[in-house]
């Protein structure tokens, strides 16, 4: 393993930098389809070595106003990668916004919740942003809820094209101030 530059505890995870050795785990988040919002497929073997080079990138170059942060979400006891949380930012809103994902097999335990409010706290204390957005297509009831548990306020309610979207849906928009 790497040097990790990132390190947050939580009760139950750990969120630290992406590492090489994290390719198995996201390809079989990818293989069950838990990615796929995030505008990666499901055949991950012509991508998931970029994508951690430039995970690993961006994380060192510790800037949350330039594409995205993206950390691996692991479970304390067994070290095992479950996902991911990190901030995009979003240029059409000129805004930062909360990233996060939970493989399909690790759900419905918190683990989305706990990880988003602990990088919050981390991103508001290592960073000089003072607010954050979410941006949760309406039919996506359980991540609303996960936001909703992390502190974020709905603002509003808007049909709007996500940069993985091939078209426009319905949206609700979140925001949460440090």
């Amino acid at each position: 393993m790497g040097v990790c530059f990132t390190y947050i505890e939580t009760r139950r995870l750990i969120i630290r930098d992406i590492q090489t050795e994290d390719a198995a785990p996201f390809a079989e988040m990818a293989a069950d389809g838990s990615l796929a919002e995030h505008g990666l497929g499901k055949d991950c073997r012509s991508w998931i070595a970029g994508w951690i080079a430039e995970a690993r990138e961006l994380a060192s170059r510790d800037n949350p106003r330039t594409s995205y942060l993206a950390y691996a979400v692991t479970l304390k006891e067994e070290n095992t990668v479950v996902g991911s949380v990190g901030c995009s930012y979003y240029e059409d809103l000129q805004e930062t916004g909360i990233t996060y994902f939970i493989g399909a097999q690790y759900r419905n335990n918190g683990y989305a919740a706990e990880a988003a409010t602990a990088y919050i706290r981390y991103f508001f204390r290592h960073y000089p942003i003072s607010k954050l957005i979410a941006t949760v297509r309406a039919e996506n009831i359980a991540s609303r809820k996960t936001i909703e548990k992390a502190g974020f306020l709905l603002t509003e309610k808007k049909m709007y094209r996500d940069v993985n979207d091939s078209k426009e849906h319905l949206y609700h928009f979140y925001a949460l101030d440090a």
